[in-house]
């Protein structure tokens, strides 16, 4: 019995032993294929190009602030004695503390509570962007998915990347208008769409901005190509997997992201969600028709970049979750 205790220990331990080895190269394995992404994701690449002008203030080129001056004849002297002077009111207060009570007692009492009023009120008026000599600006964006069908897509969006002058307002305007157009030219592709709008104060429009551009832009892979504020990178495509490309996935997809700051109405009448292709035709030409005086940003991203890539239906609901079917 002793023995066959001390085989059955012996065996034991060799299949301890065994399994121990084999759960090493397992883990080894999956660190290998971890560290490895599938050739597709590793090659396949995105676009970007656009753009920002917020330092131009259009209420400040238009509306000048001017300084007010003593009519002529008075001196500054006059004005001084004129206001340290501090007439009596009818609604009371003291010669120092001239604003009115309205029930609240006179004096400092009074001053503090009118304060506090008029910072109740300028708060509710710059929680939505209109506060006083301030204009309102909206951050919008919008974002197509289409088939895999519309690949000449993807070459019109490398071409105009090439081309565009995105170090300037008007170069800006007309990136904007062509990649509405080139994306309004292909509606029998579209599949998927979503939209997004808010609006904020001038002062508070940048950041809004850049939070939604660099939100979207986190979802893409390497950009491959890049024309921002007049500066263009390219980086060298991969070549791709033949292997790959002979099983496609025959729903494959594209995505374009359109993202625009305005002021002024032009985005006014843009969809908050877009729900079918009508909308999405109506917010393209809204888009496409922003003027030049009222463009602050425009930011456009396309994935893949290249014609030779596309999104399979898993990866485009899994990084793009919000678009929804048309």
């Amino acid at each position: 019995m002793k023995i066959c205790w001390q085989n059955f220990g012996s065996s034991l331990a060799r299949t301890l032993s065994r399994l121990t080895v084999w759960a090493l190269v397992a883990a080894v394995a999956s660190a290998l294929w971890l560290g490895h992404p599938e050739p597709v994701q590793a090659k396949r690449g995105s676009g970007s190009m656009g753009g920002s002008s917020f330092r131009r203030s259009p209420v400040t080129r238009s509306n000048p602030v001017r300084r007010s001056r003593p009519a002529p004849g008075r001196s500054y002297n006059q004005y001084n004695a004129y206001y340290n002077a501090g007439p009596a009111f009818p609604f009371g207060g003291s010669s120092f503390f001239f604003f009115p009570s309205f029930g609240f007692g006179g004096g400092l009492l009074g001053l503090l509570v009118l304060v506090a009023i008029a910072g109740v009120v300028l708060q509710f008026f710059r929680e939505r962007g209109i506060a006083t000599g301030e204009e309102t600006v909206t951050v919008a964006k919008v974002q197509v998915g289409l088939l895999a069908s519309a690949r000449s897509l993807q070459d019109d969006l490398n071409r105009l990347s090439a081309l565009a002058d995105t170090g300037t307002n008007e170069g800006l305007s007309l990136l904007l208008r062509e990649t509405t157009l080139a994306v309004a030219r292909h509606p029998e592709y579209w599949a998927y769409a979503g939209s997004a709008k808010e609006q904020a104060a001038f002062s508070q429009a940048e950041s809004a901005f850049n939070r939604l551009t660099m939100a979207e832009r986190t979802k893409l892979s390497a950009e491959v190509i890049s024309n921002r504020n007049g500066i263009r990178r390219q980086s060298q495509p991969s070549a791709p997997d033949v292997a790959s490309l002979a099983v496609e996935d025959p729903s494959e997809y594209l995505v374009v992201t359109v993202m625009v700051a305005a002021t002024g109405d032009s985005l006014r009448s843009l969809p908050i969600k877009v729900r079918h292709a009508e909308e999405l035709r109506q917010a393209l030409g809204i888009l496409g028709a922003v003027a030049n005086d009222d463009l602050l940003g425009v930011e456009v991203l396309w994935e893949p970049q290249s014609s030779d890539y596309t999104l399979t239906a898993t990866e485009l609901l899994t990084v793009y979750p919000e678009l929804m079917h048309i």
